[in-house]
């Protein structure tokens, strides 16, 4: 055997491979954020399709599943669920019936006043300053466009 079989080459380490640190950090970001969200009544992505909402409400499915990189079929049970919260209500459009729109419930928006404390909740656990955090957004931003363009 020569040293090329023997030793693990370092583009090959777990430590190593941008997709980890992305996956490992992602799946602990979701876990601060979940007992955040819990005090809500919300789950993780039930918070991001709210952030949609609370950004532009009167969205369709589609539009909304757009701004989540999701699949819609994989939405609507959780805009469903959201629903049956009464956070939100599911109306089929007038002038194409396989359109969904969605729109917040006064509670939905009410919701909006108390999740305003998960942003600085975030900031605070993740032991960076403002400015490297939204350094950091920034270049995921960067990543995730040049990814979208290769696919």
């Amino acid at each position: 055997m020569n040293a090329d079989t023997q030793a693990p080459h370092d583009e090959l380490l777990l430590d190593n491979q941008v997709c980890f640190a992305l996956h490992s950090t992602s799946l602990l970001m979701t876990k601060v954020y979940k007992p955040l969200l819990q005090a809500l009544g919300l789950t993780y992505p039930q918070y991001l399709a709210m952030l949609v909402l609370w950004e532009e409400d009167g969205l369709t499915v589609g539009e909304i599943s757009q701004r989540l990189l999701t699949d819609p079929g994989s939405l609507t049970p959780l805009l469903k669920r959201l629903e049956s919260e009464g956070l939100l209500k599911r109306t089929r459009s007038r002038e194409d019936e396989r359109v969904v729109l969605v729109q917040l419930t006064d509670k939905g928006r009410d919701l909006h006043v108390e999740a305003r404390q998960v942003p600085q909740s975030i900031l605070a656990a993740s032991g960076l300053s403002e400015q490297q955090l939204h350094k950091l957004q920034t270049d995921l931003l960067v990543l995730r466009a040049s990814l979208q363009k290769n696919l």
